[in-house]
């Protein structure tokens, strides 16, 4: 080889390099500056998510000789606690590039998560499909359905069984994903989801939320998803802490997928490691037992072996009977058991005595707080979580017909029912 030629060669390959370099440095800045946009001070509607108020429950604080204080999460703009979950997930999907301005945010959900992936996903630019069991309320559907969601509703089964509504969400984005990288040259979407499902029934209810456009799916995962336990460590808790000025003897709270529990007790117990923490666990739900048994079930009752699925309890959001990764982060020192006539009562109780409209969850909380507090005695300043409001819980726990059939007629006068 010449000099001229071993040097042309040499100057393509620096160029080369150079090329390399340039790209690896503009994509690096590029990434940074996309982090750089996500972690600025929100805007819009996500800025009203978080800092709301904690307020003295009269009736309850009168009754027990504590201060009783409960976080106002129905304040949020999506209405409930989970606002805050749904952001923290969608921030960090950004983030990382799990999830692009444009794609679809699925989950599986009973509770109120799903109405706040639909609140809080648009003002990202993305989309969201929900799976939602269909003996969950109706007014949850309508509302995901207002906020522009795809709803599919699906018979509840085990977590075990591929058609659990969980399952079915984690499918969907996995779908959108395939359907994103296979047409993303081509407007033929919507056209071919059927094709790559292989089933017509599935066209017909999520065709809608796959467009020309989709930028691919992101399972919001709030059962495993870390994320969850993360908005609560570095939002609630800090909240809740300094605006009982740094002093507070105990924090109840219900869980489902454990992440509120799980972040705040965790916060506290880091912040003071002489507050106590604890869960108050609806009927049917094995968490009572793993807290203070370390045995979540026997082998006989461990989904998946089952014979049918019993009614359980109607408190939506809270209770399970698996593990996740969310909860294990918990920090408790007990457990309590509160059942489904004492919520309801506990619901009746506040809106005659103190105005409160609040769901099933939030009742729960209430009693586990009532419970807290008869335990410690007097003197103790106690703080609980008020998830959401009533007004998603019409057509079963404020329905007087639903709830006569199960036998949970409210027909107390006081907290006398709670307290023995």
């Amino acid at each position: 080889m010449t000099v001229l030629a071993r040097t042309a060669s040499a100057a393509v390959s620096a160029l080369s390099l150079i090329g390399l370099l340039s790209y690896i440095i503009l994509h690096n800045n590029k990434s940074r500056s996309r982090k750089a946009a996500l972690r600025k001070r929100p805007s819009g509607v996500v800025s009203a998510i978080g800092n709301t108020p904690l307020i003295r429950i009269d009736s309850l604080s009168d009754a027990t000789g504590c201060e009783i204080l409960g976080k106002a999460e129905f304040l949020n703009p999506g209405g409930s606690v989970k606002d805050r979950v749904a952001l923290k997930i969608i921030q960090e999907a950004l983030e990382c590039g799990a999830l692009s301005p444009g794609g679809v945010v699925t989950e599986g959900s009973a509770g109120s998560t799903a109405v706040s992936l639909a609140t809080v996903a648009p003002a990202f630019g993305c989309r969201c499909h929900v799976v939602i069991p269909d003996d969950a309320a109706i007014e949850k559907s309508q509302i995901l359905e207002a906020l522009g969601a795809t709803v599919e509703r699906v018979r509840p089964v085990s977590i075990t069984h591929k058609e659990h509504f969980v399952n079915i969400a984690r499918r969907r984005a996995q779908e959108a994903n395939e359907l994103a990288s296979k047409y993303q040259e081509t407007s033929e979407i919507g056209n071919h989801f059927n094709q790559l499902n292989g089933s017509d029934a599935v066209s017909e209810t999520k065709s809608s939320n796959y467009l020309p456009d989709c930028k691919g799916g992101f399972f919001a995962d709030q059962f495993e998803n870390l994320a969850n336990f993360r908005a609560h460590y570095e939002g609630t808790g800090p909240e809740i802490w300094e605006q009982v000025g740094r002093k507070l003897d105990a924090f109840v709270a219900a869980a489902g997928t454990g992440g509120t529990v799980a972040g705040v007790s965790r916060y506290l117990k880091d912040k003071d490691s002489s507050t106590k923490c604890f869960l108050v666990d609806p009927p049917g739900s094995g968490l009572f037992n793993k807290v203070t048994r370390g045995v979540m079930y026997t082998r006989e009752e461990a989904e998946g072996r089952r014979l049918k699925n019993p009614f359980d309890t109607i408190t939506e959001g809270i209770g399970i009977n698996r593990l996740t990764e969310n909860f294990k982060a918990a920090e408790l020192d007990g457990a309590f058991r509160g059942s489904d006539k004492e919520a309801v009562e506990m619901s009746r109780y506040l809106l005659k005595n103190d105005g409160l409209f609040l769901g099933s969850s939030s009742a729960m909380n209430c009693v586990g707080a009532v419970r807290v507090a008869q335990q410690m005695g007097p003197g103790h300043t106690i703080v609980t979580i008020l998830c959401d409001s009533g007004m998603r819980h019409l057509s079963k726990f404020y329905n007087a017909e639903y709830l006569a059939k199960y036998g949970l007629t409210p027909s107390a006068s006081g907290l006398d029912i709670i307290m023995v």
